[in-house]
């Protein structure tokens, strides 16, 4: 998730765990080791596109350095806080829960966390939470900016620790609250596909941006993939409108043996789309919402992890294409009407934005 989540869900255990201890000090410990996890992204700025792919959200999230971690850092952190009476065992236990949070929270989003590293297993995602949302994010905050104001007796009372508590329970409740809102609308797709008859591989349901009212999700048939949408608001039985977005595996099937289309692959967890191009081919992880953009046309497509794979550049082969929301105010106020039941103000006769100056590609809709 965001960093000011992970900085702040870091402070909020430090209170919990070495509040009565280190009073205020504890915050700035826990924002620290709640942050340090994604300090992979400076070794992966560094590495080709590829690599970056590999080493984020990698070895630094797995549970096996965790508990190195925490056996490491144990004695040293308890003889730092010697004077502050704080015990190996409590050190440990901050630096275990500080760093696991950290993870845990990472794997309720889509892009998936290496919990198992370095094995050779599939980056493991819950996909309940979205990247960014200020309604899990702002009691962590609450619980901080409380603790600030806790004067140094106070801590030893447990004042911050019960606010803090109080503020990570909130965020904890509405975590479930959002795993409540995947099954209800995952039994809905289902029950849509059913209807009309569809046969289906594998599905998967993910909120949209800063909410956990309005989900999108991915369906795999044979040779394509389905993205539909649908708002906790939404009657029962009310039909779901799919975008068509046709595989074209037989493109990437050129360069199966391709280091970095596996790693493309991989990365996407199978939910990836190709595309030819000029000097190769375009990628795009479906996985991660499409930012619309309406006109007379429709709505265009645009997906934010794209990359171009060019089999004969001397340099690197796999390169990040970002793409970036037009006008991002205008598709928030249509996700608000979306999520109120508007399906016209969201929809519209789709079309594919790929690669710079490709053609655009019209999808069908069902």
């Amino acid at each position: 998730m965001d960093s000011l989540t992970q900085a702040a869900l870091g402070a909020v255990v430090g209170e919990l765990v070495l509040g009565r201890q280190l009073g205020r000090r504890a915050i700035a410990w826990g924002a620290l080791f709640g942050t340090l996890p994604d300090l992979d992204v400076i070794l992966a700025s560094m590495l080709p596109t590829a690599w970056d792919l590999v080493i984020h959200r990698g070895i630094s999230h797995s549970i096996f350095l965790i508990g190195l971690l925490t056996w490491l850092l144990a004695k040293p952190l308890a003889k730092r806080w010697r004077k502050d009476k704080v015990t190996p065992q409590r050190a440990a236990w901050f630096v275990f829960l500080a760093w696991g949070t950290h993870v845990l929270i990472d794997v309720f989003t889509v892009y998936g966390t290496g919990l198992l590293d370095p094995l050779p297993l599939p980056r493991l995602s819950t996909d309940n939470m979205a990247i960014i949302d200020p309604l899990f994010t702002i009691p962590l905050v609450v619980a901080v900016v409380i603790g600030l104001f806790v004067k140094p007796k106070e801590w030893k009372k447990g004042k911050g620790i019960r606010s803090a508590a109080w503020c990570l329970g909130i965020s904890s409740f509405y975590v479930i609250l959002s795993i409540c809102a995947k099954f209800s609308v995952s039994r809905a797709v289902e029950a849509d596909l059913a209807k009309r008859g569809v046969t289906w591989q594998r599905k998967m349901e993910a909120p949209t941006i800063f909410n956990i009212l309005l989900w999108r999700t991915l369906v795999e048939r044979p040779g394509e993939i389905w993205i539909g949408y649908r708002s906790v608001f939404d009657a029962s039985g009310q039909p779901i409108r799919w975008t068509v977005v046709p595989k074209r595996e037989e493109i990437a099937a050129k360069y199966a043996d391709a280091r970095e289309v596996k790693i493309v692959k991989w990365f996407s967890k199978g939910w990836w789309v190709a595309r030819e191009s000029a000097d190769g081919v375009w990628f795009a992880d479906l996985r991660f919402a499409e930012m619309r953009d309406w006109d007379e046309r429709g709505v265009a497509f645009r997906f934010p992890f794209t990359w171009t794979y060019q089999p004969d550049s001397t340099k690197e082969r796999l390169r990040y294409q970002p793409r970036e929301a037009r006008k991002p105010g205008e598709m928030l106020r249509r996700m608000g009407r979306r999520i109120s039941g508007e399906g016209a103000a969201w929809e519209g006769n789709p079309r594919l934005i790929g690669q710079f100056l490709a053609l655009q590609e019209y999808l069908e809709s069902r």
